[in-house]
């Protein structure tokens, strides 16, 4: 079973940003010497795409293409949208909504992304700065307790 690790939007801003944090960087490498498989999940890529168009920041725009060329990168399949709904509706039929009622919801994409992984015998796990949504559908950590 291959360790695969999803970068939530957090982690992946954190990492693409010019000044990124040390940490998170050595995280990256000594994951990748590990042999782990580190993807940049699409709902994730639009989060921190959105918000360095928005600002005009081509430069991080050209660091984000560069790392999905580097590490990997996890298209949206209909598969995990499928599940993604199913996770919505679950959520607030049991009175735990991720997000508003008309939000997208990436957290519970991401969660459908990464379990859409379980099926192809991988173990995936989100890094994220954000347990407490992600780990109601899916395997997550803070990305320094990942290794």
């Amino acid at each position: 079973m291959a360790r695969v690790i999803l970068l939530d939007a957090g982690p992946l801003g954190m990492v693409t940003h010019p000044r990124a944090n040390p940490d998170i960087v050595d995280w990256l490498k000594a994951m990748l010497y590990s042999g782990a498989t580190i993807l940049v999940p699409e709902i994730a890529d639009y989060e921190v795409r959105r918000e360095l168009l928005r600002a005009k920041k081509s430069k991080g725009v050209k660091r984000l293409d560069q790392l999905k060329r580097t590490i990997g990168y996890l298209p949206i399949s209909t598969q995990a949208m499928l599940l993604a709904a199913e996770l919505w509706a679950q959520a607030r039929n049991q009175g735990y909504p991720t997000a508003d009622d008309k939000a997208l919801d990436a957290d519970v994409i991401l969660a459908a992304q990464a379990s859409t992984l379980n099926d192809t015998g991988d173990d995936p796990v989100i890094a994220t700065t954000n347990v407490g949504h992600l780990s109601r559908f899916a395997q997550a950590d803070q990305w320094q307790n990942i290794n």
